[in-house]
Parts: structure tokens; sequence; C-alpha cells
């Protein structure tokens, strides 16, 4: 994909954008009847883009923080089409420019609390484009709260680095996208790791994410798309968050109004390339323009993006060979259960809508490439020996009982249990549906996995346990080291079945005296 660039040493250095000249550049097609003369300022690449397959993408947003312990068996983005969009980076505070997830979580517990680093690998092994997006609706964006590039540069890199990807998407809206300060240090930082990429012999592939209405982009938003572009970041794509729009569609459906906002900054991303004299990429403004619809409910009231009008946009998104669809999210693509009392309040886990068993991800994705069809499968290789000394969880046995939640290692994966087994199928049995086995993978083992092992309390902590002794509830004791609380009366009872077995075990670990 040819990308967008302001770099200076082009055609275009030292030009400036000017939000005057751009709105003289956007004339509607005029057609005088009477003489029978056009005059079009709407180019004809504009009006029949020449497909780019090989560059589209489908991507759902997934809020990373949602899933942990038990509902890591869930797992609402293994089974879902196309690429993740991992969100979203922020500040740990208003004046902390240390990256986090959604500020609960630093990259480190990000791992231990809902296993991220190793789901990442497996996507990568499934061929998917691992995308990270830095910013969103709430909480503190990098940009703003970093006071240097050099901070800035470093904060991005720390998150590029660790999770190995090589497309970012720079979601800016509210506080951050009138914070014209904060935008120069962003464009200038994420315009560095390009040049060190470059220098590498790689490349970092830039979105960025813009709220929009059915007119288009905002004027705060084309000021963002200039001052990155005049900043000398290579842009891959404009990417507008078709949701949420505040004010009278007129009759039109939420699908409509998406068509109507990317049609229109189609418009103005045209203008922005002419007065910038920056040449289209093959396939047209639309090889350069991504959308993200807010599926179901929106969290303005009355704007509700149905499965059909999920159908509508979706078969534009083919027509015009958009570059990108995305949505929000792939956590809320689920009809609400029963026991959700209010459905019209917005969830951040369903979408509050009936989607009668549709996916609005598998709709969205149509026409879109399949990255795990352009994984090369592979002849079967020796199995994999797992090694107690490190492996990061338990290695699996047929005679160990295992409770909901509980994470295990089987011939180089990582498993969690849906549901409390013993003496069932391997984890890796390929036999079983999905929906049938009471495993749910997670990803591989990884090379700087911590070996598991029982935490450990002095010796004296407590007295030592006795299978002759009967327990009453609260009674604490020391087994091989590690520490026991009784949770009811026993007698015999190992307690490091409580390990693995938080049911029926009558102990549960103790970490502290």
């Amino acid at each position: 994909m040819s990308p967008l660039t302001g770099r200076p040493g082009s055609r275009h250095a030292g030009k400036r954008f000017s939000f005057g000249r751009l709105a003289a550049s956007l004339v509607i097609t005029t057609l005088v009847i009477g003489g029978g003369v056009a005059a079009a300022t709407v180019p004809l690449w504009l009006l029949t883009p020449t497909p780019a397959e090989d560059t589209r993408w489908f991507g759902g947003y997934y809020d990373a923080t949602l899933e942990s312990g038990l509902k890591l068996a869930d797992d609402t983005v293994g089974g879902a089409p196309g690429n993740t969009v991992l969100s979203f980076i922020v500040a740990a505070a208003a004046d902390d420019c240390t990256p986090t997830w959604g500020v609960a979580y630093d990259l480190d517990d990000a791992q231990r609390e809902f296993e991220l680093d190793r789901r990442i690998e497996r996507m990568r092994q499934e061929g998917e484009r691992i995308v990270v997006s830095f910013g969103g609706a709430i909480n503190t964006e990098l940009a703003s709260a970093c006071t240097s590039v050099s901070e800035l540069s470093q904060a991005y890199r720390t998150v590029i680095d660790r999770y190995g990807v090589d497309t970012i998407d720079l979601d800016i809206e509210g506080e951050a996208l009138t914070d014209t300060t904060a935008g120069t240090r962003r464009a200038t930082a994420v315009a560095r790791l390009q040049q060190e990429r470059r220098r590498d012999g790689g490349e970092l592939e830039v979105w960025v994410t813009l709220p929009v209405m059915p007119y288009g982009l905002t004027e705060t938003g084309l000021a963002a798309v200039t001052q990155l572009l005049e900043h000398d970041v290579e842009l891959a794509g404009v990417n507008v968050m078709t949701m949420n729009y505040g004010m009278d569609l007129g009759g039109r459906s939420m699908g409509e109004a998406a068509i109507d906002a990317l049609d229109a900054t189609a418009d103005q991303l045209t203008g922005i390339l002419r007065e910038l004299e920056i040449d289209a990429p093959p396939g047209g403004v639309w090889s350069m323009l991504g959308a993200t619809p807010m599926i179901g409910r929106n969290d303005v009231s009355g704007e509700i993006l149905t499965i059909d009008d999920a159908r509508t946009l979706s078969a534009m998104a083919s027509e015009r060979g958009l570059a990108r669809m995305s949505m929000w999210s792939l956590n809320r693509d689920r009809t609400c259960g029963t026991n959700y009392s209010n459905p019209a309040v917005v969830s951040i886990e369903c979408s509050g809508v009936e989607q009668a068993g549709e996916s609005f991800a598998a709709i969205l994705a149509e026409g879109y490439p399949d990255p795990k069809d352009s994984v090369d499968a592979r002849p079967n290789a020796e199995a994999v020996l797992d090694d107690a000394e490190t492996s990061p969880y338990p290695i699996w046995s047929s005679t160990s009982f295992y409770s909901a939640g509980v994470k295990v290692v089987w011939r180089g994966g990582v498993y969690v249990a849906e549901w409390w087994n013993q003496d069932g199928p391997t984890p890796d049995d390929p036999t079983i549906d999905v929906a049938a086995s009471p495993w749910t993978y997670i990803g591989p083992v990884l090379e700087d996995d911590v070996p598991f092992v029982l935490p450990t309390l002095p010796e004296g902590t407590f007295p030592e346990w006795s299978a002759d002794t009967v327990y009453q509830q609260g009674d604490r004791v020391i087994y091989r080291g590690t520490g026991y609380e009784a949770k009811w009366w026993s007698e015999g009872a190992v307690p490091d079945r409580s390990v693995l077995d938080r049911d029926y075990s009558p102990w549960f670990l103790v970490t502290t005296p």
C-alpha cells in the first residue's frame, strides 16, 4: 500500500494545509444540464477504485482487560474471524508516562492476569496481523502524559517491542483530539519510530482512528490527519468511527449513515491529497480508508447498528474496496443473556440486540482475506515432551482433578479448564469439538515463561499436616513447605489436591502467615 506522507524532501515539502483551500477543493460534482457541461473535482479513481485485495483487512477491536481467570475459557477473540486490534494502551496517570492496558494493568500484569503475551503468540501462529491501539475514549493518552518526544517514543517502543507488532492504531478522540501540543509530540515520536524501523529494514504501519459524522471528519479530525502528515508520519490509512453521532440522522439507518460518513471522508481525503500534491495509491482513496462501527446499541440513545446494517456496510466495503473494516467490539459480539436485566443499557460484553446466532464480525469480515488461510500446513512433528522444571503450570494428568479456571501444560501448549473434570480426553484431542471439550487452548509455552512452583512458608509457620489429625474449618497447616487453610472438617485429605481441585478439596492455599 502506498502510504500518505508529508515527509520533507518530497514533492510537497514545505506545503502547509489550509482549511479554506480544502473547502474550495471539495466542491461537489456540478452538472450544468442545459449546456451539457460537467465540472467534476472527484477524480475517476475515487469513483472506480482498483481493488487491492491483498492489502485489505478486517480486525475487530478487543478489550484485552475483560477476560481473565474463568473468563479465559470463553475466548471471545480466539474464534473471531480476521485479525485483532488490541485495545487500549493508555498512560498510567495524567502525569505518568508508563504504558498500561486501561490504567489497571501494566504490561507484566497483562501477562499474569490475562495471558496476553501467550495469546498474542497464538494469534501470530495462526497468521493474524497483531495491531495494538493507543488511546481511546477514556483515560489519558500517552502523548498527553509524556512530557517529551523521547519519553513518548520510548513508551510506544516498549509496547511495540514487547508484542512484536508492525501495525499500530492511534485512536485519537476527546481531549486528545484538541490538544495540539500533545499532537505534535505524538506525530514526531511516531515518525521517529518509523524511521528507526526503516533503518532496520522493516516498517511500522500506522493507522489513525478518528470520530466522524455523516458529513465527514470534523475540523479537529482533519487537523489531526494533517498534523501527522506534516510531521513526517507515513499513514497507512484513516479509520473513522461510524458511531455515536448524537444528531438527527434524518431517517437514515446506522448503516446508511456510515456509508454517508465514509463517502464524505473520501471526499475530504481527496482534497487533502490534492492540497499536499500527494499521489493517491493505485487503489484510490478507498485503499487508505477504514470504518469502525459500534455493533448493536451505541452509547447515544436510539442509535442501533443492526445485523442488517452490518450487511449493508459490508456490501459497500466490498464494492468500494474499503481497505480496513473493524468494529467495536469483539467482546460485545453476542446477544445479551436473559439474566441481563436492562438490555437498553449499553453493555461492554454483549451487543444489546438480538443476533439470532449470527456474528457481526463474520458479516463485516465478508470479502476480506482470512489470515488463517495463509498459514502453511506442516507435517506432523514429534510430540513435545513437557518438562515440569520449565513449565509455567502443572502438566496435565488423566488421574488429577481440575476445577474450572485451572491452567495446565500439555504438549507445549497452555490450556484452561472450562469446567470441573477428571480422567477425560487430553486437552489437545482433535476428535472432540471445542464446545464439548473441557479445555480451551490459550497459547504456546513461551521461552521466557517462569516455571511453576508452589509458594512456600518458613518452617514452623504452621503445624505440619498429619493424615491422622481431624481438622476443622480455619485450621492452618504446612504440607511440603506450602501453607494451607481448612475450608471445612476433614481427616486424611492431602492438602495439595487443592492446587488443581478448588471445588472438592477441603483446603486452599495460604501464601502469607
